[in-house]
Order: structure tokens, then C-alpha cells, then sequence
């Protein structure tokens, strides 16, 4: 029966770098993943409060419709009406009240959808900067894995630069209101 795998030992001849960079390239793809994770929460948020709001305009759609048909029914009502005076008043009040629900209604509406148009709008420039973040960081993982193989300290410097501006770049979406 066999053991196990065996695993090669570091040996100080590799470079005294090689744990500190697989360290750093193990914390940036958490960030990576992190970063990643966000985004599409924005790019989600994004879709729904676009979603929200053509629903808002919808209804302000079906509320003018309604106002216009009533509007009609104004008119019909005020050739109808001198032929029944009582009746004809109490429907043009009717009538005029309805319209006047519907206009405020309207305005209601707008204002709602204007402000899921807002957030929506501030969803997405958050997932762009956790997508450009995310861009960043991942450019950075790769320049630091090139320290693995060229042996060469400064892709690891470089690749941690490069790094940090991407988390930098991804922490601004937090602070967009």
C-alpha cells in the first residue's frame, strides 16, 4: 500500500524568494476571487434596478393611457351632458378626479423610476471599477507567477505594484454614493 504522495523539499538553493512569492500569488487570487465576487454583485444590482425601473415606466405608460381614455370620456361627456344635467355633472366630476389621480400617479411614478434609474446608473459604475480592479489584479498575478519561472525579483515587485492599484482601483467602488 502506498503511502502518500511525496512532496519535493525547498531547499535555500531555489532562492529564499520562492515561498514570499507563492504566498503573494496565493493572497492575490483570494483578492482576485474577492474582487471577482463583487463585481457581479454590481453588475447584478445593475440589472435589477434596470429591470425596476422599465417596470416603473410601464406603468407610467398604462396610467397615461388610462388618463387619455379618460380624457375622452371627458369630451363624450360634454356633448352628452345637456341632455341630463345631474347626471352629466356627476360624471364630468367623476371623471375629473380620475384624471387628476392619474397625473399625480404619473408624477409618482417618474419620480420612482428617475431614482431606480440613479441607482442603477451608481451599480454600474461600481462594477466597473471592481472590474477594472479585478483586470489589475489579475495582470499582477500572472507578472508575479513570471517570478517563479525567470527567477528574476523584479516581476515580483512589479506584479505586487500592479497588484495594489488593481485593489485600490477595486476598494473606490466602496466608496461611490
Amino acid at each position: 500500500m502506498s503511502e502518500g504522495i511525496e512532496l519535493p523539499e525547498v531547499h535555500h538553493e531555489e532562492g529564499p524568494w520562492l515561498i514570499p512569492v507563492s504566498l503573494t500569488i496565493s493572497t492575490l487570487a483570494v483578492l482576485v476571487a474577492g474582487v471577482t465576487l463583487m463585481s457581479h454583485r454590481a453588475h447584478t444590482e445593475e440589472l435589477l434596478r434596470q429591470s425596476q425601473a422599465a417596470n416603473r415606466w410601464a406603468q407610467y405608460q398604462a396610467k397615461a393611457d388610462r388618463q387619455h381614455t379618460t380624457e375622452k370620456a371627458v369630451d363624450v361627456v360634454r356633448i352628452v351632458a345637456p341632455l341630463n344635467k345631474e347626471i352629466g355633472e356627476e360624471i364630468q366630476k367623476k371623471n375629473e378626479a380620475e384624471l387628476e389621480h392619474y397625473q399625480e400617479d404619473k408624477g409618482d411614478i417618474t419620480k420612482e423610476a428617475k431614482d431606480l434609474e440613479a441607482e442603477r446608473d451608481l451599480a454600474g459604475r461600481k462594477a466597473d471599477r471592481f472590474d477594472g480592479g479585478e483586470a489589475l489584479l489579475e495582470v499582477g498575478l500572472v507578472i508575479c507567477s513570471l517570478t517563479l519561472l525567470t527567477k528574476k525579483r523584479l516581476f515580483w515587485i512589479g506584479g505586487m505594484v500592479i497588484a495594489a492599484a488593481g485593489l485600490g482601483f477595486a476598494l473606490t467602488g466602496f466608496l461611490l454614493h
